[in-house]
C-alpha cells in the first residue's frame, strides 16, 4: 500500500487462508518480479532472498489455488525460466486492488493516528536520541 504519501503510516494487507497459508505483499511482489525478470532466481535475488526461498514461495502460491500462478521450465539449452500465468496476473491485479480499497477505507483513521502519533519516536518505536532529529 502507498499510505506513506498521505500519512506516513502504512497499512499492510495479508489474507490468512485455512491450513496456515497466507497471501501478502511479499508473495505478490515476488510474482511481479518474476513477471519482470522471467526467472524465479532473479526475482528472488531482486528481493534479497535465496532461490530456495523464492521457489518455496512460488510452490506455496501454486498450491494455494486451483490454477498455478507461475509456470517454470528447467534449465537446458534455453536456460530455463518462469512465467506468471494469466491467473497469476489476475491475482496480482486483484490483490493490488484490495490494497487500494483498504487504504481508501482507512484514510481517515490513518490520518487521525498520524495526527496523534509521537513525532519523537523512530519507525521501530525507539525514542529519537539525537536532538537534531526532533521536530
Amino acid at each position: 500500500m502507498t499510505g506513506k504519501e498521505s500519512t506516513g503510516l502504512v497499512p499492510v494487507l495479508r489474507i490468512d487462508f485455512p491450513r496456515a497459508e497466507r497471501l501478502g505483499r511479499g508473495k505478490i511482489a515476488l510474482l511481479e518480479n518474476i513477471r519482470e525478470t522471467g526467472s524465479i532466481s532473479a526475482a528472488g535475488r531482486a528481493m534479497d532472498m535465496s532461490y530456495r526461498r523464492a521457489w518455496l514461495l512460488v510452490s506455496a502460491l501454486n498450491d494455494m489455488f486451483k490454477e498455478d500462478a507461475v509456470l517454470s521450465q528447467r534449465g537446458g539449452k534455453q536456460g530455463g525460466g518462469a512465467v506468471v500465468t494469466s491467473f497469476g496476473e489476475e491475482l496480482i491485479r486483484r490483490f493490488r486492488a484490495m490494497e487500494e480499497k483498504a487504504e481508501a477505507a482507512l484514510a481517515g483513521e490513518l490520518a487521525w493516528l498520524e495526527s496523534n502519533r509521537n513525532p519523537h519516536t523512530t519507525r521501530a518505536g525507539d525514542p529519537v536520541t539525537d536532538p537534531a532529529q526532533r521536530s
